[in-house]
């Protein structure tokens, strides 16, 4: 590590301060600019479902941000420093076919629970609360595995490159999420998706055109990979063919690959907030923005890591790189920091409850929001000092929580599951799971600590056992005599109501009716809307089945199995090649075309960038159009928006009077309310 940060302090605490405020700031006025021109109360539906009104492109934008965090940017880096060209892409592939197996459950879930918020709210409809804690207490698990990783390898860069205190960091960086999320629920969430989206895209594309083409120190494919020759003749890779790190073959990546499958199904399938976003989406967008996103999400670790994990292999030896004359130390490495320093050689320093009514949902909404927020930090400033590191925990994530995949996939795709299978199995798999890894960290470390926890067999063992054990005990405890139930018919998971905001409408002087999704369907509504999702269901179950298959076997495996040897040729291709060949007699100019390694990453890049950029603003183009027209009216003074009002504090407690004094209804009040100006 460089013992001078190259940024200062000053410049530490101004990002990761400043633009988290920025980014509340600009929650705060899409908040008003939605409810003043497109009658958008943040109602507790609203808050924690965004109306179900999402369109795809806006998804795929969100499951692009929400999948794209510290680990996939950092860990991936990592991965490429260690095991050469294969790392980037076990990474991507073992983490994409999640998001895209995911999309089948998206469909189910909004088929059979369409009124639900939460998916453990589908979990407690049909098992009850004792089940209902167990996956409470899974899914908490795994927000505290990822917000941890996203704190300790967010910390660690910004120490890296500031000099900021981790400690600091650890606090600050959660401020500016607990903000924007406050003040614009989960669609402010999906809003910022998208910003941040755009902001990585644009990062990754300098990234690799300052790698690949204008840096004075690297500057083409070719020279990175002339590097990456002799960085294997320096030090060649354990477990590579020929030790190289321009080949697909090796055995450790293979086992980070199985690792990284393993857990990240956890991560995606036991992470409330993946099913979240598939209950905002509107039910005809549900299918093409998981799919999309999972599609363009693919490109990012890959071509980030190609290009940062493979230039700092290629600069270390340069004194442009940080930890010049030296190699990374492991540490550092499992921190998350080959990218920063990679960076630094590239760009320098000068680069830059049921019955509660909706503001009771939201008062406690924004309270676990700080309260999380201020346990995390605490959290991860107790792993710093213990040594536990971002790169740990990416590879632990998979002992810990996996052992829910298949349980709760079950939940909603079979209707024979039993109470005791889904209530005893997570468990049951987490204590096989802790037992496999711990004894063959003991076997193969002769003790128990960081280091030997934390290697890759031990890890393997571990996240392997904690997925599959589900498969023995749930036939078990499904089938065994005693423990039998009838075939679940999915009525309670449809009989979830929507949250009662009759409060709060009252209170602003809205008609409920006019919130975007909260106007009730009709009967041949719900059969459309039924008869679409069981067409995306099966759309969705042949798509995830030949895409996985593609980028988990057809695309990796025979280059794995061959052994081969990436050409330069290979590695570098171009988009367009014009070669001048000259003989005694003449001088001819050919066209070759070639696409290799490189060229493919960015050309899926710029994809990316067309699916999850320009296309949801071209999908809510009308929209955008309608509401900056109304703006420019409201300025000019040329038409006022119909105004509902904000509630005053004496009116919204004479509402919530009337409230508790209605109290005993078993349905919000069907009378509407006018709307006033």
């Amino acid at each position: 590590m460089s013992s001078t940060p190259p940024l200062s302090q000053a410049t530490g605490y101004g990002v990761v301060v400043g633009l988290g405020f920025l980014f509340a700031f600009g929650m705060m006025l899409t908040t008003f600019v939605l409810r003043r021109y497109n009658n958008e109360l943040q109602t507790s539906e609203v808050f924690s479902t965004a109306g179900r009104t999402v369109k795809s492109g806006l998804v795929s934008s969100a499951v692009v941000s929400s999948w794209t965090w510290a680990a996939t940017l950092l860990q991936s880096s990592s991965v490429a420093y260690n095991y050469g060209v294969s790392g980037p892409f076990w990474y991507a592939s073992g983490a994409t076919v999640q998001v895209i197996l995911f999309a089948t459950l998206a469909i189910e879930l909004k088929r059979k629970a369409p009124n639900a918020h939460t998916f453990l709210e589908a979990i407690r409809a049909r098992y009850g609360p004792v089940t209902h804690g167990v996956f409470i207490t899974f899914g908490l698990m795994t927000n505290v595995l990822v917000t941890a990783m996203l704190l300790t390898g967010g910390s660690a860069v910004v120490t890296s490159l500031t000099g900021v205190p981790t400690v600091a960091a650890c606090f600050l960086l959660p401020v500016g999420v607990v903000l924007y999320t406050m003040f614009g629920g989960i669609k402010a969430t999906f809003l910022t998706d998208y910003v941040h989206t755009v902001m990585i895209l644009v990062i990754i594309f300098i990234f690799a055109f300052t790698a690949y083409a204008t840096s004075s120190v690297l500057g083409s494919p070719g020279a990175v990979y002339d590097a990456l020759t002799a960085a294997a003749e320096r030090h060649p890779v354990k477990g590579n063919a020929q030790g190289s790190y321009l080949t697909m073959k090796s055995q450790e990546g293979a086992i980070f690959f199985v690792i990284n499958l393993v857990g990240n199904f956890g991560t995606v399938f036991c992470d409330n907030g993946y099913y979240n976003k598939a209950i905002a989406a509107s039910p005809v967008h549900a299918l093409p923005g998981y799919i999309a996103g999972g599609l363009s999400w693919f490109a990012i670790p890959w071509l980030c890591a190609t290009t940062m994990g493979l230039s700092a292999l290629a600069l270390e030896t340069n004194p442009v790189f940080p930890t010049y004359p030296n190699r990374m130390d492991p540490a550092d490495v499992s921190a998350g920091l080959v990218l920063p320093n990679a960076a630094v050689a590239l760009l320098g320093k000068g680069y830059i409850n049921p019955g509660a009514s909706g503001r009771r949902v939201i008062y406690m909404s924004h309270s676990s929001c700080i309260v999380y927020a201020i346990i995390m930090a605490s959290f991860s400033t107790g792993l710093h000092y213990a040594g536990i590191s971002m790169g740990y925990l990416y590879l632990m994530m998979g002992v810990i929580i996996s052992g829910a995949v298949l349980p709760a996939s079950l939940t909603l795709l079979w209707s024979r599951q039993s109470w005791a299978a889904a209530t005893f199995t997570p468990p049951l798999a987490l204590c096989c799971s802790l037992i496999a890894w711990l004894v063959t960290a003991k076997k193969e470390g002769g003790s128990l600590s960081v280091l030997s926890t934390g290697a890759n067999n031990p890890m393997l063992a571990g996240n392997v056992v904690s997925l599959l054990a589900p498969c023995i005990f749930i036939p078990l405890l499904s089938f065994f005599p005693g423990l039998r139930t009838p075939k679940y018919d999915w009525m309670s998971m449809k009989l979830i109501r929507k949250g009662d905001d009759s409060d709060m409408a009252a209170a602003a002087h809205m008609d409920l009716e006019l919130v975007p999704g909260q106007s009730a369907q009709s009967d041949h509504e719900e059969r459309v809307e039924q008869h679409q999702l069981e067409r995306s269901a099966k759309t969705a179950r042949y798509m995830t089945i030949s895409l996985t298959l593609a980028l988990l076997v057809l695309w990796p495996w025979p280059l794995y199995g061959s052994g081969y040897i990436f050409s330069k040729k290979f590695f570098t291709g171009a988009f367009l090649m014009s070669i001048t060949s000259i003989s005694e007699t003449s001088a001819d100019v050919y066209t070759h075309r070639s696409v290799g390694w490189v060229s493919v990453g960015i050309l899926w890049l710029f994809c990316s960038s067309m699916c999850v950029g320009v296309y949801p603003l071209w999908e809510g183009r009308h929209t955008s159009s309608r509401t900056f027209k109304a703006i420019y009216l409201d300025i000019t003074g040329k038409r006022k928006p119909v105004m509902h009002g904000r509630a005053t504090v004496a009116e919204m407690a004479e509402v919530e009077e009337t409230t508790k004094e209605k109290k005993g209804l078993d349905t919000p009040p069907e009378q509407s309310l006018q709307g006033q100006a």
